[in-house]
Order: structure tokens, then sequence, then C-alpha cells
């Protein structure tokens, strides 16, 4: 009797404990090929070797190649530093006539007067072209100036030697300098004299500005040239260190360029005062005609106080 309830006890209990591990033994399998490699039934949120968690599902849809990808906004460049001088009407107790000319070197941007483009007569602020002339022509020609050539030029732009300056001037077939001046330098308001002459050649502020723009990006003397030329204009000497440099302070004035041209015009009773000067992102031409009897210093100190009112306060 005792084994026949032991044999209807475990045949009653047979079908619920197999039907439970079966079940166990199926959940088993099923989460097994869920995370099998390659499976059918492989979940496309399970995390793989190498990848983030969550980075699965933007695998399918994110391009691959990294140049696609947007590329970051460039940062600007910082903005230029503004030109030392300002843009402005100027009435100032001159008597006479007086104009002015500022070009950007960075971009050939040009401010003036509203009479940039009058003319007066050079007189000896053209010297600064007949010897860049003279240098770029013999550098063509593949020639070096000679010591004493050399020394003659420092004296013409230094000291402002007129005989010096008219045997270049002749070697150079005269007025056909002036003429390779207006191309070369793109000018636009000026003029070959009608003597010939050198010292009467017609320049315009805004001409002599793009002139000290071709001197200063090796247009007029060569780059063989330029910067031997540069540093003899910024060791002008003497009668000749006046205007538009002495407006800034002695520090920076070393660094300016300047040529300049002062005469007295018999002819027109008529004083000619002319004020070159190349900066390192700039150059300058202030031209002043008064009445002969007041004098060079009138016109000389007149140079220097158009450069004045027109440089930014910072200056």
């Amino acid at each position: 009797m005792a084994r026949q309830r032991r044999a209807s006890g475990s045949a009653d209990a047979s079908p619920g404990k197999l039907i439970v591990i079966a079940v166990v033994l199926i959940g088993l399998v099923l989460v097994s090929l869920r995370l099998l490699p390659g499976s059918p039934f492989e979940s496309t949120a399970a995390a793989k070797w190498g990848t983030p968690a969550g980075s699965a599902e933007r695998a399918t849809t994110a391009p691959s190649d990294r140049s696609s990808r947007p590329s970051p906004s460039p940062t600007p460049s910082p903005a230029p530093e503004p030109l030392p001088f300002e843009a402005k009407d100027l009435d100032l107790d001159i008597e006479g006539w007086y104009s002015w000319s500022v070009l950007d070197r960075r971009n050939g941007e040009i401010i003036g007067s509203d009479n940039m483009d009058e003319t007066s007569t050079t007189a000896s602020l053209i010297k600064a072209w007949i010897v860049a002339d003279y240098l770029r022509r013999a550098d063509e020609k593949g020639q070096t100036p000679s010591a004493a050539k050399l020394a003659d030029a420092t004296k013409i732009i230094r000291d402002s030697d007129n005989t010096r300056t008219q045997q270049f001037y002749n070697a150079l077939g005269g007025s056909a300098s002036i003429k390779r001046l207006l191309s070369k330098c793109e000018l636009t308001d000026s003029s070959v004299a009608s003597d010939g002459g050198w010292s009467r050649t017609a320049l315009s502020p805004r001409d002599t500005a793009r002139m000290g723009a071709c001197i200063a990006d090796g247009r007029a003397a060569g780059p063989q040239w330029t910067k031997w030329l540069i540093g003899e204009m910024r060791l002008v000497r003497g009668g000749g260190d006046f205007g538009i440099r002495k407006a800034f302070p002695a520090a920076e004035r070393k660094t300016i360029a300047i040529k300049n041209g002062w005469i007295d015009r018999t002819r027109e009773q008529e004083m000619h005062i002319n004020c070159l000067a190349i900066g390192d992102t700039w150059t300058m031409g202030v031209m002043v005609r008064y009445p002969i009897g007041k004098g060079y210093e009138y016109g000389m100190k007149n140079c220097q106080k158009i450069t004045e009112a027109l440089l930014r306060p910072t200056t």
C-alpha cells in the first residue's frame, strides 16, 4: 500500500514539474540566442565591444565618414588696427591753398581733402622718384651702381642735392622719367612739366600718396633697392626734415620715411611746400601754397599742423 501511494504521488507531480522545467529551458535558450552575435534574434540595442551603450542605433544612421560631418565655424580674424589718421574736414587758420591725402597700404583705400586731386609743383619731393627710377633701371640692366653713384643718391635723398639730382635726371632721359612715374605708379592727376624740368612736375596730394605706396611696395626702385631707398628716406636730415613726421612722437619718427619739397616761385609769387611720408601701413601727401612773402618756415610748420589735425587722439 505504501509503494502504491508513492507511485501515485510521483505520477501526480510529474506533469507540472516538466512544464516548469520546459519553460525555464526555453527562456534560457531564447536569451542565449538574443545575446549570440549573428543570431537572427540578436538585439539591435545590445551593447557591443568597443561601442558605448546606446550608440548602436545611432551608428545605423550617422555617417561613418568624418569628412562629411559639419566643420566648425572658423574663428573670425581680428579687425585690423585703424590708421593713425581720421577722415575729417579741416578748417585751419592757414593762408593760401592746402590739400592732403592718406593711402592705406593694406587695401589701397584713399582718404583726403575735397581738393586732393588738385596739383602743385613738387620741387624736391620728386627726387625720391628720380633715385628710385635710377636704381630700378640699373637693376633691370643687370648693373650694380658704383659706390660713388650710391653716395650721390644718398646726397640727393638725405640732403636734397640739386646738382646731383639734375645729373641723374639727365641720365634717365629727363621728362621720360616722369612719364614712367605716371605709368608705373598709376597716377591719375599729375603731369610732366611744360618745360620738362623735374622741379615743376605737377603732382597732387592723392598722387603723392600713391607715389609713396609705389616706393614702399617695390614698384619704383625694384626688389633689389627698395629697402635701401626706404632706409635713406628715414635718414633725411637738416633743412629737409620737417612736416608730416614731426607730428608724431619722437620714438615713431625714425620709422617714417620722408621726402619734402620747398621752393619760392617768383613767377607766381608763391611758396610751394610739399610733404611725402611713408609709414608701416600708410602713405601721406600734404601740399601748401601761399604768398611768397611769408617765407619757407610758414609752409613747413603748416605741413605739420595739417597732419596733427588729422591724427587720432590715441596717437
